[in-house]
C-alpha cells in the first residue's frame, strides 16, 4: 500500500492539469452518497468542532473515502484548523491502495473547483483578484485562479492588517503583484474575481461593492450558520454551485437566505455538472455578476486521489 505525504501530493498535483480533469470527473460523474457531518463537542474551546466523512466510488474503478476534522480553535494552538486524511481502494477488490495526505488533497482539489467554475462564470480577461482570507486555502485560490485567468494583481486581505502583509510579501516574486488591502470596501469595488476562503459567520463583501462583470468565488463558510456574502449580493448575482445537494443543505451563503425566502431554489442557475456538461452556458454577458458557492464534493476528492495515484 502506498502512503503519500504532503509534499508529493503537492508535486503531483498542478492547477491546470487537476483542474481539467475535474472538468472530465464531472461530466463523467460518479456515486457520491452525501457527506456524514458530526458536530464534536471540545470542551474548553470557543466553537465545536467538525467531522466530515465523504465517499465516492465509480464501478469497475476506484472507492475513496476522505476523512476530515475542522477545529476552529486550532489557530491558538499552532495547528491548522483543518486536517484529514484520504483513503483510496480498489473498487473491484476492496483493495487499498494508497493513503494519502488529506488536508494537501482538499486544498488542491478545492482550489481547482473554483478554477473550474472560474473557467465558465468569470470574464475571460479577468487580471484582478481579491483574496479574502490567508488561510491554507489562500495561496492555492491565488496558484489555481491565475493559472485559469489571466491575473496580473492580487490584493490580500485579512482582519489583522499585519497577517495579510506577511502573507501577500510571501507571495511576491511569483510572477503576480501581491499586495495587502487595508480597505476592503475598496478593494471588493475594483477587483474583478473576489475569492473567499474564511470561517466567517457574519457577511464580509457586500453586494453594493460588486463592479458588473464581477465573479464572486465562496469557498469558506461551510456551515448553515456561516455568512462570507450578504443578501444583496445574492440578489444581484446570477448563481452557481458546486453540487445541489450539498450547498442546498450545508453552505451558509445559499442556505441562510434560501430559509429566510431571499432567494429560491430556483435562483440557482447551474451546478458544476450542469457546466461541464453544456446544460447551462455559464457566464452570458461581460456585465453578469456571477456568484459560485462551494461546500466540496467527494467526486474532486476521488478525481485528485486518481490523479496522485498515477502520479507518484
Amino acid at each position: 500500500m502506498q502512503f503519500v505525504t504532503a509534499e508529493q501530493v503537492h508535486d503531483a498535483l498542478d492547477y491546470i492539469t487537476l483542474t481539467d480533469r475535474l472538468d472530465v470527473g464531472f461530466r463523467a460523474g460518479c456515486e457520491a452518497p452525501l457527506r456524514h457531518h458530526h458536530a464534536v463537542e471540545t470542551p474548553g474551546d470557543k466553537a465545536d468542532a467538525t467531522l466530515l466523512l465523504m465517499p465516492a466510488w465509480q464501478v469497475g474503478k476506484h472507492i475513496g473515502v476522505k476523512q476530515v476534522t475542522i477545529f476552529p480553535d486550532n489557530s491558538a494552538r499552532g495547528l491548522p484548523s483543518v486536517m484529514g486524511v484520504y483513503f483510496l481502494l480498489d473498487a473491484n477488490t476492496g483493495q487499498p491502495l494508497s493513503v494519502i495526505d488529506g488536508v494537501s488533497l482538499t486544498v488542491r482539489r478545492t482550489a481547482c473547483a473554483s478554477a473550474l467554475a472560474a473557467r465558465y462564470l468569470a470574464r475571460g480577461d479577468s487580471e484582478h483578484l481579491l483574496m479574502v482570507g490567508t488561510g491554507a486555502m489562500a495561496p492555492h485560490l491565488i496558484g489555481a485562479h491565475a493559472a485559469s485567468r489571466p491575473i496580473r494583481r492580487v490584493s490580500v486581505w485579512n482582519r489583522n492588517p499585519e497577517k495579510a502583509a506577511r502573507f501577500a510579501e510571501s507571495l511576491n516574486g511569483a510572477g503576480l503583484d501581491v499586495g495587502a488591502a487595508d480597505d476592503l470596501e475598496a478593494a471588493a469595488r475594483e477587483a474583478d474575481i473576489i475569492s473567499c476562503a474564511t470561517l466567517s459567520d457574519k457577511p464580509l463583501i457586500r453586494g453594493d461593492w460588486l463592479k458588473p462583470g464581477a465573479h464572486l468565488d465562496l469557498v469558506g463558510a461551510f456551515l448553515p450558520t456561516m455568512r462570507e456574502s450578504d443578501d444583496t449580493a445574492v440578489r444581484r448575482a446570477s448563481l452557481f454551485v458546486d453540487t445541489r445537494t450539498g450547498a442546498l443543505s450545508e453552505g451558509g451563503d445559499i442556505v441562510d437566505p434560501l430559509k429566510r425566502g431571499v432567494i429560491a431554489e430556483t435562483d440557482i442557475l447551474a451546478d458544476l455538472y450542469d457546466l461541464t456538461r453544456g446544460a447551462h452556458p455559464g457566464r452570458a454577458s461581460d456585465d453578469e455578476i456571477t456568484l459560485f458557492k462551494s461546500v466540496g464534493h467527494a467526486l474532486e476528492d476521488l478525481t485528485a486521489a486518481e490523479l496522485v495515484a498515477e502520479r507518484v
